[in-house]
């Protein structure tokens, strides 16, 4: 199972068809709160975490993440505008394991999942 934590919907289309072809779960979350209880609750192969998105607190979220023992080996990845520079940067030292940009990831998305999918 994947948890995407953002609110776009164009992403979450995306997500969902690529999860979809793939017989990959995929489960989305609209706010940190949300995002930690099912990271606890469902130990999922990957969080992907919009960083453009303040209102899912996306920083705070990975960190929180990371900080919790039980959960801190849960894959992580952000992706962001490639102009915003100071999100990657946040998102790293909050710990993040992969931050891509949003071209990048939506380019690569099919591979990402196939990967984790296989993990």
């Amino acid at each position: 199972m994947i948890l995407a934590v953002l609110d776009d919907l164009m992403f979450m289309s995306k997500i969902r068809s690529a999860a979809g072809a793939i017989g990959l779960d995929v489960r989305f979350a609209k706010s940190s709160a949300h995002a930690l209880a099912d990271v606890r609750a469902q130990q999922p192969a990957l969080v992907i975490v919009d960083l453009d998105n303040p209102r899912t607190d996306p920083i705070a979220t990975i960190a929180a993440i990371k900080q919790d023992a039980a959960v801190a080996g849960v894959p992580t990845l952000g992706f962001v505008s490639h102009v915003h520079a100071d999100l990657v940067e946040a998102a790293r030292r909050a710990g993040a394991d992969q931050v891509l940009a949003r071209s990048a990831f939506a380019a690569q998305l099919p591979e990402i999942l196939a990967h984790t999918r296989h993990t």
